[in-house]
């Protein structure tokens, strides 16, 4: 438990720990709850009027839900997001090299496979294996 907690809870323990303390810093204390208190309540109004909104936001969703004769699943599933289109496709290769015997195909993209590395270390341009 903090010491603040303990005080707030307590007021004999409050009035022994004021003795401690000077008229102006106990002034400055004052103030400085008083400001966090206006604080707290300033955010605690401005996070009840957000839900108000949010509540009256839903409602009318659900009157225009209501009103188009759809259902929430069916709005769910209208609503949802649609997966990447070019997600999962197969790239057609845009080059090629026959490399110690075998082909080798390469769409370009990505990290340079080891063997189009090692043509091109050789001394081979990417344009000379364009298909």
């Amino acid at each position: 438990m903090s010491l603040l907690q303990e005080l707030s809870g307590n007021k004999a323990k409050a009035r022994a720990a004021a003795k401690e303390l000077t008229v102006a810093q106990l002034e400055n204390l004052i103030e400085g709850f008083n400001n966090a208190l206006i604080k707290m309540k300033e955010d605690e109004a401005a996070r009840q009027a957000q839900e108000a909104e949010k509540a009256r936001q839903a409602e009318e969703i659900a009157k225009l839900i209501e009103k188009s004769g759809l259902t929430l699943e069916e709005v769910a599933a209208l609503s949802a997001p649609r997966s990447n289109p070019t997600k999962g496709k197969i790239v057609k290769p845009k080059y090629r090299i026959t490399w110690n015997g075998e082909t080798h195909e390469w769409s370009g993209r990505g990290r340079t496979p080891k063997v189009f590395q090692e043509y091109f270390d050789a001394g081979n341009t990417r344009e000379a294996a364009e298909i």
